[in-house]
């Protein structure tokens, strides 16, 4: 079994230092946790920015304002920006992100539209997608398949077909958005991608630490992060991205599997080929 590659989606676009005062705003805290997610044992940092008033935002300068930050405290960490944004930003917006210099190894591409609850949808149409795939293939950046349910690893496949996309796939299961998050969705949503393929899966609030064990045991990839979940242990605030990394960590000492480096996560993941 290849070792385990750990992301740290460390702020996200919707949690605030109200719900976590560790939650990060500033250029300062968006690279201290970064760096504590690294040191930790986290070879990709996914990363939202936000302005100083903790408002998300896909700015190309804040973009690079962060990522220069980083880079001089992990200089070999994987760091990977979201197209995501935030819901209700313009498609040009959203790939804001990838316009910095240099241009980013990796970044993510959310495969179909979801329900965020209450009336928040976050919009994605077959045509954003296969544009975004596009651009980021002209431009050589690997994309993580953001996938929240098994229809969206069927647009993802749609996108494929066209010739849009570059082996081997790498999918993110995003579990307990739009679909639930149980270790028989796991196993659904795993036997669903072509041979071949990596991922990595992350469980949303209390789902973090079964979705992590079962991911670790079947040979996928970890997910954690303030993004996904503020705690860690119910009812305990996590002080830090890297606590959480830190517990995957032990789940995967436990388990029997090695954490990879980001030059080993570079090769298992095709970063670059």
């Amino acid at each position: 079994m290849e070792k385990l590659v750990i992301t740290a989606a460390i702020c996200g676009a919707e949690v605030s230092k109200e719900n976590n005062p560790a939650v990060p705003y500033t250029i300062e805290e968006i690279a201290r946790e970064a760096k504590s997610a690294y040191d930790a044992g986290a070879a990709v940092i996914h990363l939202h920015v936000r302005w100083d008033d903790g408002a998300p935002t896909q700015d190309t300068g804040r973009f690079q304002e962060a990522v220069d930050a980083i880079r001089a405290l992990c200089p070999d960490a994987i760091i990977q920006p979201s197209t995501g944004g935030a819901v209700g930003m313009t498609d040009l917006e959203r790939l804001a992100s990838t316009d910095i210099v240099p241009t980013p190894e990796f970044a993510t591409l959310d495969c179909g539209t979801c329900n965020f609850g209450g009336d928040e949808i976050f919009v994605n149409t077959d045509n954003t997608i296969f544009n975004f795939a596009r651009i980021m293939k002209e431009r050589g950046i690997k994309p993580e398949l953001e996938v929240f349910d098994k229809g969206m690893i069927d647009i993802a496949l749609k996108a494929d077909r066209k010739g849009l996309l570059v082996h081997p796939l790498h999918f993110d299961f995003v579990l307990g958005v739009q679909m639930s998050a149980t270790l028989r969705d796991l196993v659904f949503m795993a036997g669903s991608i072509p041979p071949g393929s990596t991922w990595t899966a992350t469980g949303i609030g209390r789902a973090t630490w079964s979705i992590a064990a079962g991911t670790i045991v079947m040979g996928g990839h970890v997910r954690v992060g303030f993004e996904d979940n503020l705690y860690l242990e119910k009812g305990v605030l996590a002080k830090s991205n890297g606590e959480l990394v830190q517990k995957v960590v032990k789940l995967a000492e436990l388990l029997g599997r090695e954490v990879a480096s980001p030059a080993e996560a570079r090769r298992i993941l095709g970063i670059g080929q």
